[in-house]
């Protein structure tokens, strides 16, 4: 049994973070090895981490625990994640964490981003020795890196030991900037675990009425008055409610990612731009429309979709400036078939990067 230590960006406001960070730990403890995931975030750690807990009692609390509902519904997920006594930032390391752990992966989410001032050495394991460090599906979330920040990039990823990203244009520019030949781009650790394994974590919201037929809205951009119109007009047709779910007037915007994979598995039509709603909708078998976000800045966060839905062969997802029927078919056969072919590819990448005999 190998220790092996996940590093990852720790969220506890965001679906998909908190979800991936679960599928990596399952994939890795599918070949029988003790799995944490160390907090990395910038002013807790060491003793200041008991401050942060208080804080946390406090949330609980009967009188105020209404107001903090859905941060604490993130901690109930979260209590399947095993995490380490240990709490780093980029300036408070333990000398021989490096030695603590048989392996590391960084990954996945965008750990790499270099708009995120989270980004620091961490991100790329420098604290431990080259052989023990990979990336798991790590994403950049952009297109281009920076000209000032090449170099810094260029000299960690060379002493990277393993590299698999999640989006084919963050090959490319891994490719561009040391000229590696060796960097697999695999689909998304939420990918790897199939509905049934998800279900085990889904929890049924209090909110939802029996049969209640709803569409899902997940929307992380901005939602224009004529796509809002057309979803309703889709929701009045079919007798849905319409589930907003980052909308902090809706009653449902307290959800965790329990409940959050409980919406996606049973929406009647999931409204999104979000590539873990989309990769969700797959795996529940539900028809999904994928709206491209229309915000500068963040036009960028498109790529992983795109490598999504064209891996899949899934670009009928698209909206196209009306929903029809055939948006409200759907048939994921073909996508199956890729996906288990994608399962393998990361079951042998992960085999490599722990050093696992055929």
């Amino acid at each position: 049994m190998k220790k092996i230590a996940i590093l990852t960006i720790n969220d506890n406001s965001n679906y998909g973070n908190r979800l991936q960070n679960y599928a990596v730990q399952e994939c890795l403890k599918k070949f029988n090895n003790l799995v944490e995931t160390i907090s990395n975030i910038k002013g807790r750690y060491g003793k200041k981490i008991i401050i942060y807990k208080i804080k946390d009692i406090v949330k609980k609390l009967p009188f105020i625990n209404k107001k903090y509902t859905r941060y604490n519904n993130f901690m109930k997920f979260n209590k399947n994640i095993n995490c380490s006594k240990y709490h780093i930032d980029e300036n408070h390391m333990h000398d021989d964490l490096g030695e603590k752990y048989d392996c590391f992966f960084s990954g996945s989410d965008q750990v790499w981003n270099p708009n995120f001032n989270r980004l620091s050495d961490i991100d790329f394991l420098t604290f431990a020795s080259k052989n023990k460090r990979n990336s798991f599906s790590a994403s950049f979330g952009i297109d281009e890196i920076p000209d000032k920040l090449k170099e810094y990039y260029k000299n960690n990823l060379l002493q990277m030991n393993n590299i698999s990203v999640r989006e084919d244009r963050a090959k490319e520019m891994i490719v561009e900037l040391t000229g590696r030949n060796d960097i697999e781009v695999l689909v998304d650790p939420t990918m790897l675990l199939d509905a049934d394994e998800w279900d085990k974590v889904s929890k049924k919201p209090e909110q939802i009425k029996e049969e209640e037929k709803y569409i899902l809205n997940y929307f992380l951009g901005e939602l224009s008055d004529s796509r809002k119109s057309e979803i309703e007009r889709i929701a009045k047709e079919n007798n849905c409610k319409i589930i907003n779910i980052m909308d902090k007037r809706d009653p449902f915007y307290v959800s965790g990612p329990s409940e959050f994979l409980y919406l996606e598995k049973n929406a009647f039509l999931i409204c999104t731009d979000s590539f873990h709603s989309s990769v969700f909708a797959i795996l529940y078998n539900r028809p999904f429309i994928i709206f491209d976000r229309e915000q500068e800045g963040l036009k960028s966060m498109n790529s992983r979709i795109d490598t999504l839905i064209e891996k899949f062969n899934l670009k009928n997802r698209r909206f196209s400036g009306s929903i029809t029927e055939e948006n409200l078919n759907h048939d994921y056969t073909e996508a199956y078939k890729i996906l288990e072919k994608e399962r393998e590819k990361s079951l042998k990448f992960l085999k490599k990067a722990l050093d696992i005999k055929e």
